[in-house]
């Protein structure tokens, strides 16, 4: 069956770089895209929007990504949808922490753009959405 539904992937950084960079990359893939600034904005647009998946930047103003994730997990219909963490913190503790809150995934800044793409389309596939054309690289 061919004919997928398109997901939808909300981006949540405060650096506009950033969410421009993923917004651009991932509306070429197809996917339908929302970019929020901080972790407040997330949350009201995770609820108007209703995305498919979050990726989420941990250090922001007015509430950081820790925070979203475990608020977005308690909340009904929402626990399921899969969270990227993307942060310029790497330490072992912080990717156990990740993992203890369930996100789906844990990436560390600078990232590979063609590499977070191919997650993206990983974790959606998993979830019945068309993800991206697999790469020849």
């Amino acid at each position: 069956m061919s004919d997928m539904a398109i997901a939808r992937i909300l981006v949540v950084d405060d650096d506009q770089v950033i969410q421009q960079l993923l917004k651009v990359n991932l509306e070429l893939e197809g996917y339908e895209v929302e970019v929020a600034s901080d972790g407040e904005e997330a949350l009201r647009s995770f609820g108007a929007f209703q995305p498919n998946l979050v990726l989420l930047d941990i250090m922001m103003p007015k509430m950081d990504g820790w925070e979203v994730s475990r608020r977005l997990k308690d909340r009904p219909g929402a626990g399921s949808v899969p969270i990227v963490l993307l942060s310029a913190r790497a330490q072992d503790s912080d990717v156990k922490r990740g993992s203890e809150i369930g996100v789906a995934a844990y990436v560390t800044k600078p990232f590979d753009p063609i590499a977070l793409l191919d997650l993206v389309a990983d974790l959606l596939a998993r979830r019945g959405f068309q993800g991206a054309t697999p790469r020849l690289s």
